[in-house]
């Protein structure tokens, strides 16, 4: 079994709040992402950093040394031409990504990376206008211009001075002299290595000034939850996007803190995509594992059928882990079932944050039976625990609590509280009432829950799961209606694997008869259902480029499908049930 922190968590109640915290005191974290750099550069110079597979297939890689003596002719470069950022990146992971980002945090020059998507799957380019107008660039990063063109001439970008992939073998080689070793000196823990934007569920993308204290102090969290890390380097086969804080922030973290190997995996959870995956799963089989639950609703069917990528996938697999939305339990079972297929135990876990906490502020570093448990606060980390109707809103503080969004343009509610707790508007209730170190199961956003007409308070996120598990494995995702209605409606997408089965119709009444029958509470039982075919619009801000669907847009901009849910004669394309 890998080595974890013990669990053990103080919890005190004042003023009617309940507030929680890790007995275990938070050590000190490295100053700078670039000491980290340095870090390894010195202590396993040959060992590979980065690999990426090239246009003929073959993987290139850049070791420790290479990568940091690369990042510093970036630095030297951006410090002699006197840029002060941001460097918005448009383009998504690469080699060339990751060098110029990790110059630029040498140099504590500030970069911006940005979801590709909002370059290349947008017709009308609304939220990278959004981000170019919080952050007025200097200098835009794209691997190659011709993509990019149209996004960049939409947003008034093209005449703005550019780097490319094709560029930075130029700026690697720029001589380090005094004056520039003397401004890297100056880069210290309040510096701002980058600015994030949030997925826009509530709105436009919201700036996040992201400095090396929170994304080092995060890391120091990491490691003491999972002290096995020291045992061994990790290496990671990564696709999530590095514009997200799961990806760019915590994985990509993950492997500068310790030591370890980044395959930036060119797949996704998408078809036609999710084969480059496997195939750099099978060249590069990970001791740990990251990605959202529509990752493993990707992945699980292909190990499921083939017994060789099976084991070469769990071969040296010490953690499967999975951020960014719930998981299934149905996939979490079918993941612990393949992993002693293949002879393996492998530890199955999540934790809990958001990209204004740079990610991680709960770890489930335990033993975990299913999912939904959250985990407890990491050493260093508060959280406070509000009543707020029929739920606990859970609030965070500590170092890796990010000072506040940039400024937009127009009036932002503070996010804080008057004792400095930032409101993320999340709900989490007691995985153990008696015992706090049992962890706490997440219960959804406050913000998307609702009451029917009848008073009940529907639970979007906790029964969002729980009926796509009762329906498994026909459907991709779903969303829970019912506001201001007297029972229960969804609007869903079927899978892809159930696309043109024969009776789908039938097996989701049953399904859902079955979940009514154990759960007939009104805001549980579920009346009627609408498959939809248009996918959930990435524009309208419906999902975010790691598949988090928003419920309430969903429901907003589809309100004409939700009128024919709550027909007095639905036609026949609503099942009712």
């Amino acid at each position: 079994m890998i080595q974890l922190l013990s669990p053990d968590v103080v919890a005190e109640e004042r003023d009617g709040h309940l507030y929680l915290r890790s007995r275990v005191v938070l050590g000190r974290p490295p100053d700078t992402m670039g000491a980290l750099l340095r870090r390894g550069a010195e202590a396993h110079p040959d060992r590979w950093l980065l690999a990426e597979r090239g246009a003929d297939g073959v993987l290139i890689t850049h070791s420790w040394a290479e990568v940091y003596r690369r990042a510093l002719g970036v630095a030297s470069h951006l410090i002699r031409r006197g840029d002060a950022g941001p460097i918005v990146i448009l383009s998504g992971n690469s080699i060339a990504h990751a060098e110029l980002t990790l110059g630029a945090m040498l140099a504590g020059v500030t970069v911006a990376p940005v979801s590709e998507a909002y370059s290349l799957r947008s017709q009308d380019f609304a939220r990278l206008r959004a981000v170019v107008e919080q952050l007025q660039p200097a200098t835009v990063f794209v691997e190659q211009l011709a993509p990019f063109e149209p996004a960049l001439r939409a947003v008034g970008l093209l005449e703005t001075s550019r780097y490319e992939a094709s560029t930075l073998d130029a700026l690697a080689v720029t001589p380090l002299h005094a004056e520039q070793e003397r401004a890297l000196a100056q880069v210290g823990p309040d510096t701002v290595a980058k600015v994030l934007f949030t997925s826009g569920s509530t709105g436009n993308p919201k700036g996040v000034p992201t400095t090396h204290r929170m994304l080092c102090a995060n890391q120091q969290m990491i490691a003491q939850c999972w002290p096995f890390l020291a045992e061994s380097p990790p290496v990671l086969v990564d696709w999530l996007p590095w514009s997200h804080t799961f990806g760019g922030s915590h994985n990509l973290g993950l492997v500068l803190m310790h030591g370890g190997t980044f395959l930036i995996d060119d797949g996704r959870p998408a078809p036609g995509l999710v084969q480059r995956t496997i195939r750099n799963l099978r060249e590069l089989p990970p001791t740990d594992y990251f990605t959202v639950p529509a990752g493993y609703a990707a992945l699980i069917p292909a190990l499921e059928s083939d017994a060789g990528l099976r084991d070469v996938f769990f071969s040296r697999l010490r953690t499967a882990f999975y951020a960014g939305a719930a998981l299934p339990d149905d996939l979490w079972q079918r993941l612990v079932a393949l992993a002693r297929a293949a002879g393996r135990e492998v530890f199955v876990t999540t934790a809990w944050g958001s990209t204004e906490t740079s990610p991680m502020s709960t770890s489930a570093h335990f033993a975990l039976q299913g999912a939904g448990n959250i985990g407890v606060p990491a050493p260093g980390v508060e959280l406070k625990l509000v009543a707020a109707h029929d739920k606990l809103e859970v609030r965070v503080r500590g170092p890796h609590v990010f000072g506040g969004y940039l400024p937009a343009g127009e009036p932002l509610v503070t996010p804080f509280d008057d004792e400095g707790f930032y409101c993320i508007g999340d709900a989490v209730r007691w995985a153990d009432p008696r015992d706090p170190s049992a962890g706490l199961l997440f219960d959804g956003r406050v913000s998307e829950n609702f009451k029917l007409t009848t008073g009940s308070w529907v639970s979007t996120g906790t029964l969002r799961l729980a009926l796509l598990d009762a329906c498994a494995p026909l459907l991709s995702d779903l969303v829970v209606c019912g506001e201001n209605e007297s029972f229960v409606a969804v609007l869903a997408w079927l899978d892809p694997h159930a696309s043109g089965e024969e009776g789908v119709h039938a097996r989701l009444r049953d399904a859902l008869q079955a979940f009514a029958r154990d759960h007939p509470g009104r805001s549980t039982a579920v009346r009627r259902l609408l498959l939809l075919d248009e996918p959930p619009s990435i524009d309208a801000g419906e999902i975010t480029d790691k598949g988090y669907v928003n419920q309430r847009r969903v429901r907003q901009r589809r309100a004409s499908e939700v009128a024919r849910l709550y027909a007095g004669l639905p036609d026949a394309a609503v099942l009712v049930l």
